[in-house]
């Protein structure tokens, strides 16, 4: 009985130690958080990582005013003033003491701010085009490389080096070096050599997405879409070619003669293996951009037919509606459209057996969704040449409700076209309904024996 006694009283005396050690750890939380007024941004109100002053005297964090210079202000935030300048010079002083605090600090998990690096000024990035622009003409690849790789670096310090380089014409000095290192790549061997150089320039120019007027010209030439497209198919390194095809979107504005060229080159080859084995999600809508602007124009996509059938393209951008997203969706629609335009496109979604359900099913999904299934579908019962209407016929086997879908696209709303093919649709189906009610009625009398 002492005994259990004892155990209470230890048990208890632990549990005061334990509530005391408890507000210790409260009072430790809340040095934690107690920042010194004069280290936070009085923006932002967070601790200042890379603390400038204005010509008002006052410190802010870097990010926090240029956001707020960004906005079209023009005073200072604190005084009101109006800037006479918008110069930031850095606060090393006030920098050095908040790092020192944060390394006294750190036994209550404040993690000391790295040191910030000096962002770049536009006169950094006009000079350094000016020397890629020399290194180009002087067919330097390795000096020229050496500098797309610098620019690379000074965007990954901040978005704001980023601007500076996108705003400073730096997509135009790049563009043209591309072109021109492009048009040297006439062998295999040309081509290796030089592929390092573009395959950076490569992931340089995403970051200056849609280009002007002549950064689209200088990567619109054949020279440099023939190496683009070699880079889509040969290069090993996958971000490489992820970004070849983000700036082949870019150049879609390309006519019949361009597109005939890609065509000669393999770019469909590529572009299709890109789908099978994607990337990620942006590469592969990227390439079902590429292709469907390839082949909108009926005069060219009767002629890229048959490359592919050859490839079994249907039956993947089936495998696609199957699972794929929204946006992916959207965009294998907009493809199939343009495919269907063909016989030999139409021929591979008659044989394809999850068609017609799967073009049901996405009816509804989204607005493109629904327009480019009954574009689709539209196209398959209009030039079915089988007399028993098998895609008819199959639609009013679905359990999903053809005709239900229609309807209520219809008291949805859709557009003049889509509303027409609709009406075309339900008309057809309707028809096709009627006959196997016919057969359905006379297979009930076909046991019954005639009267002599």
């Amino acid at each position: 009985m002492m005994l259990s006694w004892r155990r209470r009283r230890a048990a208890a005396r632990l549990a005061r130690n334990n509530n005391l050690n408890n507000d210790d750890s409260g009072d430790h939380l809340e040095m934690e958080i107690s920042i010194p007024p004069h280290f936070r941004c009085p923006i932002s109100f967070d601790l200042m990582k890379d603390p400038v002053t204005l010509s008002t005297g006052i410190t802010y964090d870097r990010e926090s005013i240029e956001k707020w210079i960004e906005d079209g202000n023009q005073t200072c935030p604190v005084t009101n003033q109006v800037l006479l300048s918008f110069d930031q010079i850095p606060n090393h002083f006030i920098r050095k003491i908040i790092q020192d605090w944060c390394v006294e600090n750190r036994s209550y998990g404040i993690e000391r701010i790295p040191t910030p690096c000096i962002p770049i000024t536009p006169y950094e990035v006009s000079e350094i085009c000016k020397r890629i622009m020399g290194a180009t003409q002087r067919r330097d690849h390795k000096k020229c490389e050496e500098l797309v790789v610098k620019i690379k670096n000074w965007g990954k310090e901040s978005e704001r080096n980023k601007r500076c380089i996108v705003d400073n014409g730096t997509g135009c000095v790049l563009a043209a070096a591309f072109e021109s290192f492009a048009e040297a790549t006439s062998t295999s061997s040309a081509a290796e050599k030089y592929t390092d150089l573009l395959v950076e320039i490569l992931s340089v120019l995403v970051w200056m997405l849609p280009f002007g007027g002549e950064g689209q010209t200088r990567l619109g030439s054949m020279s440099s879409l023939r190496c683009i497209t070699w880079l889509l198919k040969n290069s090993g390194d996958l971000s490489a070619r992820q970004n070849a095809v983000l700036v082949l979107k870019e150049l879609l504005y390309l006519d019949e003669k361009h597109v005939n060229a890609l065509v000669e080159i393999g770019v469909i080859q590529a572009l299709v293996e890109l789908i099978k084995e994607p990337i990620c999600p942006a590469s592969t809508k990227a390439s079902l951009m590429v292709i469907f602007y390839m082949i909108s124009p009926s005069t060219i996509s009767d002629k890229i037919a048959s490359t592919f059938v050859e490839l079994d393209f249907v039956s993947l951008i089936i495998e696609i509606l199957v699972d794929g997203d929204k946006s992916i969706c959207e965009k294998a629609l907009g493809v199939l459209d343009h495919v269907c335009d063909s016989i030999e496109g139409r021929q591979k979604a008659y044989e394809n057996a999850l068609t017609i359900p799967v073009l049901f099913q996405k009816i509804l999904a989204s607005e493109l969704s629904s327009k480019f299934s009954v574009s689709i579908l539209w196209k398959l019962c209009k030039n079915e040449k089988s007399e028993e209407g098998g895609v008819v016929a199959e639609a009013l086997q679905l359990k999903v409700g053809a005709f239900q879908k229609l309807l209520i696209l219809l008291q949805v709303g859709c557009d003049n076209s889509t509303k027409e093919k609709v009406t075309e649709l339900l008309k057809l189906l309707n028809l096709g309904r009627a006959k196997l009610d016919c057969i359905g009625s006379s297979m009930d009398f076909r046991y019954l024996k005639k009267s002599y």
